[in-house]
């Protein structure tokens, strides 16, 4: 015997121990969501006292409408080295709204090019990225490899947005750093072709950053966290 599988849906049938599994997985699912939506209210408390203003976005394209409603309209945005940002679709869309968008990222600049832009991200009127943990109390941790990521989260010219995954969530520093370190970077190293977190002239871990609290603005400019609950980036 088999049963009907939701409405409207008659050419489709599951078997029974099927359906229940899946609504198994929906419960989890929900359980889920319903976990990151209160663990990102309680640090929302963290992250207000270490001077960011945070949000919650429960999907990718929830985050996405919330980056674009915080960047005003002519603004230039600098992107750093980020899965996340890219993930999310970001650079498509700032640039459909014609967005002025500074990346060295891109597969047709030449060396010089991505140097340049490199310096330019950190002078737009939004410096947009990620980060590659966050701890349960609103402590952001980056470790980059030329440095120029780490400097724009400390000193850039606008506003700063983070776009951060709840899979990015960890209890403390240590955590944090253990995760960049053992997980992050051995991938983003792969896909790079170069050394993790080893002593070496080109690896990707060589400047590390502990945000305990949002760094002193330039004045009218704010750091903003948008806290997404879907797994994003490394």
């Amino acid at each position: 015997m088999y049963l009907r599988h939701g409405p409207r849906q008659s050419d489709r049938f599951v078997k029974p121990e099927l359906e229940e599994k899946m609504k198994t997985e929906t419960t989890m699912n929900e359980t889920a969501r319903d976990n990151c939506r209160h663990l990102a209210a309680d640090m929302e408390k963290h992250l207000v006292r270490r001077g960011h203003v945070p949000f919650y976005a429960a999907t990718a394209s929830e985050a996405l409408g919330k980056i674009l409603s915080l960047i005003p309209a002519g603004a230039s945005v600098g992107i750093p080295g980020s899965a996340t940002i890219r993930e999310i679709g970001a650079v498509e869309a700032l640039r459909e709204r014609g967005h002025k968008v500074v990346q060295h990222w891109d597969p047709k600049a030449t060396a010089a090019e991505k140097l340049e832009a490199r310096f330019e991200e950190a002078q737009c009127d939004v410096f947009l990225a990620s980060s590659n943990a966050i701890t349960k109390d609103g402590v952001l941790v980056n470790v980059d490899g030329a440095g120029n990521r780490v400097a724009a989260m400390c000193w850039s010219r606008g506003d700063r947005i983070y776009v951060v995954g709840m899979n990015k969530v960890c209890p403390d520093v240590a955590g944090a750093l253990a995760r960049v370190r053992n997980l992050a970077a051995p991938i983003n190293a792969q896909r790079l072709s170069r050394p993790g977190h080893n002593v070496a002239p080109d690896s990707i871990c060589r400047a590390v950053l502990i945000t305990e609290q949002a760094p002193t603005m330039p004045d009218g400019k704010k750091s903003y966290v948008v806290l997404v609950g879907e797994e994003l980036g490394y």
